[in-house]
């Protein structure tokens, strides 16, 4: 049986979740292409022992994590059950419903019968009895948004979510969201978006201020690009690469010897500030206090470990920030 470190919580920085007495830790790991089934169990072990050891208490998860899909969650649940049971209560476990699950009409979206369906298959999967965090994974253009608030604030009435959290909305749905769950008086507590140095859409479709001004939290996932804001790319895409061998989220074709130089000019940097490419970019994306944690990605603990050190230094000057606009957005 596992046992945790007793120096967990001694270097970790924790973040109020928007006006919620939730917080979580700067840094989160999640789920999503590491824990599938072809991951090997030591190493899945290795990479959760080694973030709850250092004070990652917060484990991001969805139905469709994998490959294949609901097998990221059935081997964290059989890991949790083996070996990190005695820490549930120290830990903080979310998941998501929002796309495609299933086959057939029930699958898929946000209405009503697939979440709830959704959210008792994840539970099933993980052998728990609630979840920390359920999020609605992306905005349904055809179920009324009551509908899928409703069934939100439906799961937390029945005991198998502590707070809610949305994905994927935009800052004018995320506002009309957080008027319908504040008549149900559902704990909505936090929203999960792409935010990076090269991808600021948050901030173009109003979601980073109107969370902020509705005192929500934000978790920021893809916070280094996909690998790209690392030292990965700064000579040319490596041919072990997620581009090369999966490419669906990171396309060889948007890489170019253009973004391949603003990659080395960040690098530098970085460099100048004492800092790795990747410490740099998480840096930047928690700067300002809006953002309450970090989604990492990680396929061995070492990157764990090096994505932490980021906490250490999230101040920039003025001139280092104009330089970071001019260089990711000309």
């Amino acid at each position: 049986m596992y046992q945790a470190s007793a120096e967990r919580y001694k270097e970790m920085q924790y973040f109020k979740c928007g006006n919620s007495g939730l917080k979580l830790p700067g840094v989160t790991l999640g789920l999503w292409h590491n824990f599938g089934e072809t991951a090997s169990e030591e190493n899945m072990k290795d990479m959760l022992f080694t973030a709850f050891d250092n004070g990652i208490t917060h484990f991001d998860l969805a139905n469709n994590y994998g490959p294949e899909p609901g097998r990221a969650e059935i081997n964290f649940g059989k890991i949790l059950k083996s070996d990190m049971s005695a820490y549930r209560d120290e830990m903080l476990i979310s998941t998501k419903a929002g796309y495609t699950m299933w086959d057939g009409p029930y699958g898929d979206w946000g209405s009503r019968k697939y979440l709830i369906a959704s959210l008792d298959q994840s539970l099933k999967r993980m052998g728990l009895e609630y979840v920390d965090i359920f999020y609605h994974h992306r905005m349904d253009p055809e179920t009324p948004l009551e509908e899928t608030m409703g069934a939100l604030a439906h799961i937390v009435n029945s005991g198998k979510a502590l707070y809610v959290g949305l994905s994927n909305y935009n800052g004018e749905t995320l506002e009309k969201a957080t008027k319908i769950l504040e008549e149900y008086k559902c704990p909505f507590v936090i929203n999960q978006n792409r935010y990076s140095i090269f991808d600021r859409t948050i901030e173009n479709n109003g979601l980073k201020e109107t969370a902020a001004r509705l005192e929500k939290g934000i978790i920021a996932f893809s916070p280094l690009a996909q690998g790209l804001l690392t030292n990965r790319y700064l000579n040319g895409i490596p041919e072990d690469s997620r581009v090369k061998t999966d490419g669906r989220f990171l396309k060889e074709s948007l890489i170019t010897p253009e973004k391949i130089e603003k990659v080395r000019q960040l690098n530098d940097l970085a460099a100048e500030r004492g800092q790795t490419l990747a410490e740099m970019a998480l840096s930047w994306v928690l700067k300002d206090g809006v953002i309450t944690s970090v989604l990492i990605g990680a396929s061995k603990s070492s990157q764990i470990l090096d994505n932490i050190k980021a906490l250490e230094n999230t101040t920039f000057t003025k001139e280092e920030l104009e330089l970071i606009d001019k260089i990711s957005l000309e």
